[in-house]
């Protein structure tokens, strides 16, 4: 799939965090679909390196400077989810397109609000759910989509990370309050969920667990301990249209052998997809095996090189995710088409996550997409 020619967009950056410097500014300089063209941090000196590591064009001394300039296409919003909201809002006042990091807000009525304010406006917006655009995510849901296991019987998915421990970094600090929606399960179970149910289909309804426990957190570098009662695992069963059942495990804070393992089951076949690393640095790539038949070997499922559309580059996995999703949005803007995630999807997951807490919190299976 080609895209048409058009000139770069030319792209302002508000915050140069980790992610933003591990995965966006590196995605940013690689795809020729974009130039970047002015950055801002509250943290000047910050914003200045980055501008000389990755030549961009100037530094912006405020938030408003930057998303009002003319030459600014589009602005990527790169600071903590609870800066999120009104940081969108200015940029959507001003008539820019717009890319959010996940999750897009600290609550589900924020969310919902920022998609009508986009529409009402008419500005492109995306949000930074990339998983569900990588190479294999994409061969899986061909796979799934040509028959290749049948009709769905049953998926399942479990998703460990070493992170989100008691003991945390400083860098995490701004995970632990619960108002921040930025846990485990908003963070990691977002981006999976969404990359699984893009593959196979949307539950119809769900029952959860959701506990917390590492109620006491403690800053490395401080030594500051806060209480918290923000999940550390999630646990979620369900059933997809028809008689498929669904079932999910995400934790935080697993010691040892954490990463990805998909199961999915259907009446004629088997897919597995399996990664050591449910970050992905270099040489982190997903395994896809599959089968047909009864007690046949899971054989290697290579993914075709039609599914590989990056220039070549030596960033680690989970950053070529992320430049799966702005080469997807850069050819929706050329060609039309509606591939790269949306504020919209970011609604949907919001409210799948909060069902699942309210599914926890009242010991009852939730309707997805109803008023149960």
């Amino acid at each position: 799939m080609e895209t048409t020619h058009i000139a770069p967009l030319r792209v302002g950056v508000i915050g140069v965090g980790n992610w933003a410097r591990h995965g966006h500014l590196r995605v940013l300089d690689l795809l020729p679909h974009f130039t970047l063209q002015a950055v801002y941090s509250h943290r000047r000196e910050a914003a200045e390196e980055a501008a000389r590591e990755y030549r961009i064009e100037r530094v912006a001394a405020s938030i408003d400077e930057l998303v009002e300039s003319d030459d600014i296409d589009l602005v990527v919003v790169l600071n903590t989810a609870p800066q999120h909201a009104d940081t969108v809002k200015r940029v959507i006042a001003a008539g820019k397109d717009v890319y959010c990091e996940w999750p897009l807000t600290t609550t589900l009525a924020q969310s919902q609000e920022l998609l009508a304010l986009t529409e009402a406006r008419g500005v492109r917006h995306v949000v930074g759910l990339q998983r569900r655009l990588a190479s294999h995510n994409r061969y899986v849901r061909d796979l799934i989509g040509q028959g290749y296991v049948g009709e769905l019987r049953s998926v399942r998915m479990h998703v460990s990370v070493n992170y989100f421990q008691a003991m945390r970094s400083r860098a995490l600090e701004w995970t632990v309050p619960p108002e921040n929606f930025s846990s485990i399960v908003s963070i990691y179970g977002g981006h999976f969920l969404d990359m699984l149910l893009h593959a196979t289909d949307w539950p119809v309804s769900i029952a959860a667990l959701t506990p917390n426990q590492f109620p006491l957190v403690t800053i490395r570098e401080s030594g500051v301990s806060m209480q918290t009662s923000a999940p550390d695992q999630l646990v979620l069963a369900g059933m997809l249209n028809g008689d498929a059942v669904l079932s999910v495990h995400i934790e935080g804070g697993k010691r040892n052998g954490s990463g990805v393992q998909i199961d999915i089951t259907g009446t004629e076949g088997d897919l597995r997809i399996t990664n050591t690393s449910a970050f992905g640095d270099v040489g982190d790539d997903y395994r896809i095996v599959g089968a047909h038949g009864d007690k046949a070997p899971l054989a290697p499922l290579d993914v075709p090189e039609r599914y590989h559309r990056l220039p070549e580059s030596g960033l680690p996995s989970a950053v070529l995710e992320l430049a799966e999703l702005y080469w997807a949005f850069a050819h929706d803007v050329a060609n039309g088409t509606h591939d790269a995630p949306t504020f919209a999807d970011a609604v949907r997951m919001h409210e799948l996550i909060d069902r699942a807490q309210a599914s926890y919190a009242s010991r009852r299976f939730m309707g997805i997409g109803s008023s149960e």
